[in-house]
């Protein structure tokens, strides 16, 4: 198919090179020089504008940094439902509010074009490897016709809903594992301090009750698995800065739609600390080295 990809970052440039990689014909669109420049590395080539890009597609995907980001590029004077061509699919990988995800995906309807919010997980390991999972509001139809698409950059595809559930569901997904990974974190912090070797607490926790995707996969300490963030002084993987804006949608529809999310608020309020430390840029696993500075006489670096 003819793609634009809108957003070559971190996690959107990987996702457009694997949709190249599948024959797909993607042109890609970004405002960062460094970002197009990588992308034409890759032998992609880049649209001079939205309306050059969109224009020749069947489908168009976005994956940008916020619902400001995502009305702009569609609802804009000059925007995706402006100049691309009647029917075009439109896909949005990016993590924002659901009632912006609502919004645009009416108006685009309402312009005669099919759209689903998309968000992922996996990160860019899973970007890189084509592993991810997606998580999919929109009409079946819509779904239907995507799912090709998205199977050339993950693994896991699932219809959430219909507009807007697949952001509910990030949102959601997200705040889980922003709060197991600080029981985890909290976990090995104890255990340093009452003397209980971190092998042995992950043989036995990963083996139990206690085990949870962060401690299997991403364990916030260097030692029991290899190749994490913690072994690479918490380089990302999926930056604290990242779980902090997801934790922040989660209790943002939390209170709209009146849920209690005691812990969810009691995590959002730990990563906006712990960004406030300056570990916003490190991995979201970063939280045990924090935690483990807090009754120290020393900063956390």
């Amino acid at each position: 198919m003819r793609i634009q990809f809108i957003g070559l970052g971190n996690m959107g440039l990987p996702m457009a090179g694997n949709l190249r990689k599948a024959g797909h014909q993607v042109t890609g669109l970004d405002t960062a020089p460094r970002a197009r420049d990588a992308f034409i590395a890759q032998g992609g080539h880049i649209a001079a504008s939205l309306a050059e890009g969109a224009g020749g597609a069947e489908a168009v995907i976005t994956m940008l940094p916020a619902g400001e980001h995502v009305r702009a590029v569609y609802l804009g004077e000059h925007g995706l439902l402006r100049t691309a061509a009647p029917g075009t699919l439109l896909i949005d990988s990016s993590t924002i509010d659901i009632a912006t995800a609502r919004e645009v995906a009416a108006a685009a309807a309402k312009a005669g074009h099919e759209m689903l919010d998309a968000p992922v997980s996996g990160g860019t390991t899973g970007a890189e490897a084509a592993t991810l999972t997606f998580m999919v509001g929109g009409s079946e139809t819509g779904f239907a016709r995507a799912r090709p698409i998205l199977a050339a950059m993950g693994r896991n595809i699932v219809h959430a809903g219909p507009s807007g559930a697949g952001q509910a569901a990030k949102m959601c997904n997200n705040m889980i594992l922003g709060i197991s990974m600080l029981g985890v974190c909290e976990a090995f912090v104890l255990a340093d301090r009452i003397g209980l070797d971190r092998q042995k607490l992950f043989d036995i926790a990963s083996n139990s009750s206690g085990s949870c995707w962060s401690l299997l996969k991403n364990c916030p300490v260097p030692g029991p698995v290899p190749n994490v963030p913690a072994t690479r002084e918490y380089q990302p993987g999926f930056a604290a800065a990242l779980m902090l804006k997801d934790l922040k949608l989660s209790q943002l529809a939390a209170e709209t739609a009146g849920a209690a999310t005691p812990l969810g608020a009691h995590a959002t309020r730990v990563y906006e600390a712990l960004a406030a430390a300056g570990l916003a840029d490190k991995d979201f696993s970063v939280a045990f080295r924090y935690l483990d500075a807090l009754l120290r006489d020393k900063a956390p670096s």
